[in-house]
């Protein structure tokens, strides 16, 4: 008698590691397509063709475009809300923290993540568009909004002459300046007429954040 294989069988089976392979390239493609041209302008058989899959795998894996762009976000969100809530806990524990403390918490480690990795440039890129279009709300809600309202509550405790509505305000500036600092390093050095970055620009970032919250 044949065994009938349950959905909940089916689903106890981990993916092997030539799957694994397979979606981690397909995920590397859509980001860097998706960084580069954005969500309408990209297109799956262009993420087949920089994966080197064929369109059904992209599909397969991925979803449908909305699904496939949903996942590509999602993917570093857990490394970066992990980072800066510990980066904002050793502030924390290190004593009364300043407004400064706070916003290098929330900002450095992306900065740190992408001078280790390249690819957290485009991923930035992927959070900007995230951050500017309505349609991605959702997204937002899911993927940053969490980590963000811990930050929001600890800003605010920092300056309790300033409302809610300012505070947020504030910080949706200064989170629209950090991606710019990410994604246009280079635009930046070649404005100042600089061949190499000099390494002060987060410090400047952060305090110029800062005294916008605070003005």
């Amino acid at each position: 008698m044949a065994v009938t294989q349950t959905p909940e069988t089916k689903r106890q089976r981990a993916p092997s590691k030539r799957a694994l392979a397979t979606k981690l390239r397909v995920l590397d493609a859509a980001e860097k397509v998706f960084a580069e041209q954005g969500f309408d302008g990209a297109t799956i058989r262009r993420i087949a063709s920089e994966a080197g899959e064929p369109v059904g795998t992209i599909h397969h894996h991925g979803g449908g475009k909305i699904a496939l762009f949903h996942q590509t976000v999602a993917r570093r969100a857990d490394t970066l809300s992990r980072d800066r809530l510990e980066s904002l806990a050793r502030v924390l524990t290190d004593g009364d923290p300043t407004l400064e403390q706070v916003l290098a918490a929330f900002m450095c480690p992306f900065f740190d993540l992408s001078a280790q990795d390249p690819r957290w440039r485009d991923y930035a890129r992927l959070v900007a568009f995230v951050s500017a279009d309505v349609r991605w709300r959702d997204i937002s809600a899911e993927c940053f909004d969490p980590v963000a309202d811990v930050f929001l509550q600890e800003i605010t405790r920092l300056l309790p002459d300033k409302t809610r509505k300012q505070i947020a305000e504030g910080f949706v500036f200064s989170v629209s300046a950090m991606l710019a600092l990410l994604t246009s390093q280079d635009r930046m050095g070649a404005l100042a007429a600089a061949t190499d970055a000099d390494g002060t620009e987060v410090a400047h970032l952060i305090r110029f954040c800062a005294a916008g919250l605070r003005a």
